[in-house]
């Protein structure tokens, strides 16, 4: 196994690609994951996965415009790099414009430590107020959740151990 498989980490340092790789080939990583994430959480529905997503918008954009739609999405899949979507939509409906924002989380987190899926919810409810990757975005990610950036890594080191080697928390 070579580094060229740790797509997932091609953007971080050789130093955290080699320990990956390391705890890969000592077959370690599974328990690094489950040392810092026991479990999963428990929002298996699209009704849950709202509340839960409309609570967090709540708590950080109450001014931004309503999500007409929050689901979990089979269709997505992290091989197109994405795990969730923000979708804005705007319709001219009679003399008016009408805007529609949904958000999307892949199905694969329906299975997964919360905290992943709060990085996830939160990376795509950033897109409300910052559409592009930029400072101001990553800035608004880490108001919303100051670890952000340690839960993105851990995520992506999460889908190499779910593409690699399988899932660890079984059925």
């Amino acid at each position: 196994m070579t580094t060229a498989s740790l797509k997932y980490l091609c953007a971080y340092s050789p130093t955290i690609q080699s320990q990956v790789q390391q705890m890969l080939e000592q077959k370690t990583l599974a328990k690094y994951l489950l040392s810092k994430y026991p479990s999963c959480h428990q929002i298996s529905n699209d009704k849950a996965l709202r509340v839960y997503v409309n609570d967090i918008k709540n708590q950080y954009l109450k001014k931004s415009s309503p999500l007409s739609q929050v689901k979990f999405d089979d269709k997505i899949h992290i091989i197109n790099n994405a795990l969730g979507l923000h979708t804005y939509v705007s319709r001219v409906q009679g003399g008016k414009l009408k805007s529609k924002n949904e958000l999307r989380i892949g199905a694969l987190f329906k299975k997964s430590p919360e905290a992943f899926l709060q990085m996830i919810v939160v990376h795509e409810l950033a897109h409300l107020k910052e559409k592009e990757h930029n400072k101001a975005f990553y800035k608004l990610c880490q108001h919303m959740l100051p670890d952000y950036h340690q839960l993105e890594l851990d995520l992506r080191i999460y889908l190499t151990q779910l593409e690699l080697v399988g899932d660890i928390y079984g059925d």
